[in-house]
């Protein structure tokens, strides 16, 4: 028996990265899975390798998401689980170099696509047979808290989310609905695109070691590792958990020795 037996899930960006990963614990736990995301090559390979569903949306589209949970609906009849994942940070930059076009589009998936995910998953989980329940996870940064100058839209939202993310909890508990909302903080994370970075870069050996070294523990975090926080605060285990923020990041956001 997986602690997720009989539960729903979603997750938006699950075609890589963290996402990809979170489709697999989840589904590992015993939980019926269904995916977004736009590369559908990758999605192939995340659907054989996991059994799960995937639904080719964008999380900035409001258009998509009444024929997305519809869906789910029709198909599942309950959703019990959405980690709200989908993000970028393509065309960023400071706050002199960003162009209006960049900004706009950051905020659209960033901020815009997790509030229009949770407004979607919220009804969902309102109409569950048995009552109102459910976990949303937010996939927010360390960048909430230690702000990049060069990349000024995404540290943007992802501070941002914090707040989204109290709100949500907030009102879905005033309402008398055990339908949570929590916030998750990954520091640096060895993704296929941090690989990518890391091969392609004048000295790999360097350039890993500059990463690792970016927190205290002396690495970069596990996408497994990330996958087994939102497990945690999906399952049952999680219940009392709400509003909450949860750093996993090695102690990058933590503090500092002193001198």
């Amino acid at each position: 028996m997986g602690r997720l037996d009989g539960k729903v899930a979603l997750v938006t960006g699950g075609t890589g990265g963290i996402g990809a990963a979170a489709v697999a614990r989840l589904s590992a736990d015993g939980a019926r899975v269904i995916f977004t995301g736009s590369n559908a090559a990758a999605a192939e390979r995340v659907t054989a390798e996991t059994g799960a569903e995937f639904v080719a949306a964008r999380v900035d589209d409001v258009a998509a998401w009444g024929p997305l949970m519809e869906g789910i609906a029709a198909r599942h009849g309950r959703l019990d689980i959405a980690f709200a994942n989908a993000g970028i940070e393509g065309g960023d930059g400071s706050v002199e170099s960003i162009t209006m076009e960049g900004w706009g589009t950051i905020l659209d998936v960033n901020l815009t696509g997790v509030m229009l995910t949770c407004r979607a998953a919220i009804g969902a989980m309102r109409a569950n047979p048995g009552g109102p329940s459910g976990s949303i996870i937010v996939n927010s940064s360390m960048s909430a808290y230690k702000p990049m100058g060069n990349f000024i839209a995404y540290s943007t939202t992802k501070g941002a989310l914090i707040a989204l993310t109290k709100s949500v909890a907030i009102h879905c508990a005033n309402q008398g609905t055990p339908i949570r909302c929590n916030s998750i903080h990954p520091g640096v994370v060895e993704t296929d695109m941090i690989r990518s970075i890391i091969d392609k870069s004048e000295d790999p050996a360097a350039a890993r070691a500059a990463y690792n070294g970016m927190a205290p523990m002396g690495r970069m975090g596990r996408v497994e590792e990330i996958a087994a926080l939102v497990a945690f605060l999906a399952s049952d285990d999680a219940a009392f958990i709400s509003g909450s923020e949860y750093s996993i990041d090695g102690a990058s956001t933590a503090g500092m020795m002193g001198v």
